[in-house]
């Protein structure tokens, strides 16, 4: 396991096959999955995410480093993180994240969040990195923010939800943003 993938609360590593059942936990839930265009998940579900996280990361081409989430003090895995490198020609990747609610307004999202950039600039030679969120997403407009990134603009009903269609907030930062941050205490040495 990378330092950089590791605070004194949790770490992040590789899913195994064995992760279904946790990831169900969290993605099976509505509050989890509200503003997301997938979800409740059903068992077989989130099964199927997790298969096809296993062959995104067997892949020597990998565009895809999702993450499970693993809170230290109990061993459970209570969440995601996810890089994808979106456009290798321009550097660029978006992160995502999701955390089981009863570990929700604790900062960890924000650290998750700040985990993938680092990981994305530092070990994947990125330049620009981006998130997208609901709108009405308090919780992670709140997230981006903190983790350092500036809110961009938003895309005009870009996604589709079971609802109809969505619009998203875009957060992004750049390497030389990144780098110039003095605050980097939060990474394990």
């Amino acid at each position: 396991m990378e330092n950089e993938l590791s605070t004194h609360r949790f770490y992040l590593r590789e899913f195994e096959k064995g992760d279904w059942p946790a990831v169900h936990r969290y993605a099976a839930l509505e509050a989890v999955s509200r503003y997301q265009p997938w979800g409740p998940n059903t068992e077989e579900e989130s099964r199927n995410y997790v298969e096809q996280l296993l062959e995104q990361a067997a892949k020597s081409d990998r565009v895809q480093f999702a993450f499970a989430l693993v809170w230290k003090e109990n061993g459970q895995l209570i969440g995601a993180g996810e890089l994808f490198l979106q456009d290798r020609a321009n550097r660029v990747g978006e992160i995502g994240y999701i955390l089981h609610p009863d570990y929700w307004g604790k900062g960890i999202a924000t650290e998750v969040a700040e985990l993938l950039i680092n990981f994305g600039f530092s070990k994947q030679g990125l330049h620009r990195i981006y998130a997208t969120c609901d709108p009405a997403n308090a919780g992670s407009k709140k997230v981006l923010q903190k983790a350092g990134m500036i809110w961009e603009g938003t895309l005009r009903e870009n996604l589709r939800m079971k609802d109809g269609w969505r619009d998203s907030l875009v957060y992004g930062v750049l390497e030389q943003e990144w780098q110039s941050r003095s605050d980097s205490s939060w990474l394990s040495e």
